[in-house]
């Protein structure tokens, strides 16, 4: 069987390009999506004192979606030192304020900067739109994924998120497994058997430190899975399904080669490479 490293001469020839959206097209749908957003929080911007009160008005909202648009808008207009993730926890609003609050940008000179753009700003709904389809190449791979591999293994079970959903924690799977929340991205088992585990991943643009987390990321949960699986005398396979252009880019093709000559027991597939390089004589072997 060819090996991950004998593709990469013809891998643009074997990768998959996700479909985009084009600028300015975008433009109409993603006003229309964000304008409330920005009414809203010009809203709470008239009300405020100080840029501290402001960040209470846009966490004390109970929708979760309009909660998260108005952390971007915050962080983009107040804060833009501060991550969106830590932005948007209700619980830590108060805690935020207090750590952050001396860096956040006085109440106003926002006040100046957000009322002296057009109602819907264009130019922040794009931004904003970006967000949105933020993992979506991510979601159609793995789907994509899975109808392949139940085309070609249609005796056995795979189970996984096949877009948004909770990851499989390895822990859950294996009893006394060493990093319990280690996540998964598939499984495929036959009957009780584990068969593989898979992680899959679409690069779109990778390079440097990024290229480096991914290689060193995926290489300790490859090592730690198979040194498990040795010791409780399993045959359980790791998969790498990563596709995109990324892969193209500086040297992610030879380090996934790298990572699959280290074990038997490690393959890395694009969604082309599927069908042909994994065999039920290698899941079983």
């Amino acid at each position: 069987m060819k090996k991950f490293s004998d593709y990469k001469e013809d891998g643009a020839n074997w990768i998959t390009l996700a479909t985009g959206e084009y600028y300015p097209d975008i433009l109409v749908d993603a006003c229309n999506l964000y304008r409330p957003v920005l009414e809203l929080f010009g809203q709470f911007l008239k009300k405020s004192e100080s840029s501290e009160r402001l960040f209470l008005y846009t966490t004390e909202l109970r929708q979760p979606w309009m909660r998260i648009q108005l952390a971007r808008v915050f962080r983009k207009y107040v804060s833009p030192s501060t991550p969106v993730e830590m932005l948007k926890k209700k619980t830590k609003a108060k805690w935020i304020c207090e750590e952050f609050g001396k860096q956040f940008r006085p109440i106003v000179e926002v006040q100046k900067a957000f009322f002296s753009r057009p109602m819907p700003d264009e130019v922040l709904c794009a931004l904003l739109w970006e967000y949105k389809s933020r993992g979506q190449k991510g979601y159609d791979l793995t789907e994509r994924m899975f109808e392949l591999l139940r085309s070609k293994f249609p005796d056995l079970h795979i189970s996984g998120p096949e877009r948004a959903g909770r990851d499989i924690r390895l822990g859950e799977v294996f009893e006394n497994y060493p990093k319990p929340d280690r996540p998964a991205d598939f499984m495929i088992k036959e009957g009780e058997n584990i068969l593989a585990i898979g992680f899959a991943r679409y690069d779109g643009d990778r390079g440097g430190a990024q290229e480096d987390d991914r290689i060193g990321g995926n290489r300790n949960a490859a090592n730690e899975l198979l040194a498990y699986a040795n010791g409780k005398e399993l045959r359980t396979k790791v998969i790498f399904v990563n596709d995109g252009p990324g892969l193209l880019l500086g040297a992610m093709w030879k380090d996934y080669s790298y990572l699959e000559d280290s074990s038997d027991d490690i393959i890395v597939v694009t969604l082309r490479m599927i069908s042909e390089r994994i065999t039920m004589e290698w899941l079983k072997s």
